[in-house]
């Protein structure tokens, strides 16, 4: 029988469009993570990232976290859950103080941040976020730690991270009634790029960009934070259906097909090499199957792709990510693990592209050490740092109305190209 959660335990529940995982997680003596348990279901009730179907989204989340307790041994009561719909926004709020010369007290650090808090124009969306990320000596940026030092102005930047409030909403409700309280709820790109992404990526600038299932999400990191986002309704499942549509296949034999025959890159020999494609009647005789190159599997893929990363191309000239060729994209989530598409993405965006694994885990499954966890895994991340909010120093509604255009994002990317 599962004992009582003892403190310090960390759930994390990543409820996707293809698959609903949970991992418990516990604090080492030296800080690390330990993963105790992990659990995964078919994800039936989530479209493109949205919660479609209640009901079914709560079972698979109480059978995902069953099977994770069971493994671990306990029983938990709250998780810190992850938020991947489309229409989350990334926006940096900044605000300055006059400080006449004297040392900085934390009575102003403090000063200013509820006046940061303040600053957010609580209009339209439902914030998930609201860190203070770097302050600013002078005009200085990049300052962590003001405290102690002399200024004549004390400013900072404000990272706030929003979504429609109804899918959130949503997304908590389906939490809720599977007898689970919700810790928080995570935007999935904040919390991958901490499991992905190191230090130093994101204080120079990187590109991350999730492959999902039902939504691919593309985010860009400078100066330490998150500072452009976008989100396009394409992922990993359209391959699958796309295959399943031009051989006549159930999306399960599409699945296996895409996963073990599958590439983003084609050869010569593909031509002569055979896939068997079970028909989608169960009723007919197995001799009815056809039978298909892997040149025409990928050529279907490759059709798919070439759309996807086009839009992928065109999400990240809208987010000004320019410069050097160096400048690094980081491919991750399920689609990431499509055979060949680094090679691919590196060739048709003209960049440096890696794939990102979650790391620093220590028990993580094999099965799980991979793309299509890296959210998961970032959750832990997340809730083991348990970063400021500054949603905790009022009590008024958690809204925040999303500046027009991109005007804040392009002075920070600026700022960011200058000091880092």
């Amino acid at each position: 029988m599962a004992n009582r959660a003892p403190e310090g335990l960390i759930t994390a529940l990543d409820i996707g469009s293809s698959k609903v995982s949970a991992m418990i997680a516990q604090k080492g003596d030296g800080g690390e993570l330990i993963v105790l348990g992990t659990g995964q279901r078919e994800s039936r009730g989530v479209k493109r990232g949205y919660i479609a179907d209640a009901a079914a989204t709560e079972v698979a989340v109480r059978e995902a976290v069953e099977q994770a307790e069971r493994i671990a041994g306990t029983n938990i009561e709250n998780v810190w859950v992850s938020f991947s719909a489309g229409g989350l926004v990334s926006d940096v709020a900044s605000i300055e103080f006059e400080l006449g010369g004297h040392r900085v007290e934390q009575s102003d650090i403090d000063a200013l941040l509820q006046a940061g808090r303040d600053s957010i124009d609580p209009q339209g969306r439902m914030v998930l976020h609201a860190q203070p990320a770097l302050y600013t000596l002078d005009g200085l940026t990049g300052v962590k730690r003001p405290l102690g030092l002399h200024a004549d102005r004390l400013g900072v930047h404000i990272h706030v991270v929003a979504a429609d409030g109804s899918p959130v909403r949503n997304l908590g409700l389906c939490v809720a009634n599977a007898h689970l309280e919700v810790k928080a709820i995570i935007a999935s790109p904040v919390a991958t790029g901490m499991a992905c992404l190191s230090d130093e990526e994101r204080e120079l600038g990187v590109a991350l960009v999730e492959l999902g299932a039902g939504i691919t999400n593309v985010s860009l990191f400078a100066g330490g934070m998150l500072v452009g986002l976008l989100s396009i309704p394409i992922g990993a499942q359209d391959i699958t259906d796309d295959i399943a549509s031009a051989f006549g296949t159930r999306r399960a034999q599409a699945e296996r097909m895409k996963c073990v025959h599958g590439s983003a890159n084609a050869s010569p020999r593909d031509n002569h090499e055979m896939i068997d494609v079970a028909p989608i009647s169960t009723e007919d005789d197995a001799n009815d199957g056809t039978r298909i190159t892997k040149a025409q599997l990928i050529a279907v893929i490759r059709q798919r792709l070439d759309h996807l990363i086009g839009e992928v191309g065109k999400a990240l000239a809208e987010l000004k990510f320019e410069g050097p060729v160096g400048r690094q994209v980081v491919l991750t989530g399920g689609g990431a693990e499509l055979k060949g598409i680094a090679d691919y993405a590196q060739q048709a965006l003209g960049r440096s592209v890696r794939i990102g694994r979650p790391r620093g885990l220590t028990g993580m499954p094999e099965a799980h050490a991979t793309p299509a966890f890296t959210t998961l895994a970032g959750l832990a991340f997340y809730a083991a740092a348990d970063p400021v909010d500054l949603r905790a120093l009022s009590s008024k509604q958690q809204l925040v109305h999303r500046p027009k255009g991109f005007a804040l994002f392009r002075r920070l990317i600026a700022a960011a190209r200058a000091n880092y």
